[in-house]
């Protein structure tokens, strides 16, 4: 499968010029976000990790929130198996389901699955083949945790050099 070529798009592109089944991406600092718009100014996107240890399910979200204060690009598809209302209708088909894996099931998995019919993830095949690319992001992915949860330590009690309460 073909990597998708990004399209800048604001984030307060008018949702009506955006296509029912359209896969987005929102840039982040560590990594890029992915959601299927499925029209009304809505995304159906895995919600990834709501918490350091809770995940969040398939959910849909105003186009806003899934940007988060962050830019929306659209994702253009050279080979897609389907589109528009076929693209929803799978998008849709998952909604509340509660299996994410960041390496197996994260949400650019679960976009490549609604379009091509292929659970892929660029970003972790880029990981897979580049160990120095990795260490990073599970450096990030530590930095992540402790700063997402206030401690100085580890993020996880009982781990070796964190203080019992």
């Amino acid at each position: 499968m073909d990597e998708p070529e990004m399209a800048p798009a604001a984030t307060n592109r008018a949702p009506q010029t955006l296509r029912e089944g359209t896969h987005l991406v929102t840039p982040r600092r560590w990594y890029r976000h992915h959601g299927i718009y499925i029209g009304n100014g809505q995304v159906v996107h895995y919600a990834g990790f709501k918490s350091l240890l809770r995940r969040g399910p398939v959910e849909c979200a105003t186009l806003d929130a899934f940007a988060d204060g962050h830019g929306i690009e659209v994702a253009t598809a050279q080979h897609a198996r389907y589109s528009g209302a076929d693209v929803v209708r799978r998008a849709t088909s998952r909604l509340g389901e509660d299996t994410y894996h960041l390496l197996h099931n994260n949400c650019e998995h679960f976009c490549n699955w609604c379009v091509h019919g292929t659970p892929t993830s660029s970003q972790v095949e880029r990981l897979a083949h580049d160990p120095l690319r990795a260490l990073l992001a599970a450096v990030c992915l530590l930095h992540w945790a402790r700063v997402y949860t206030g401690r100085g330590g580890n993020a996880l009690p009982g781990l070796p050099g964190e203080q019992a309460s």
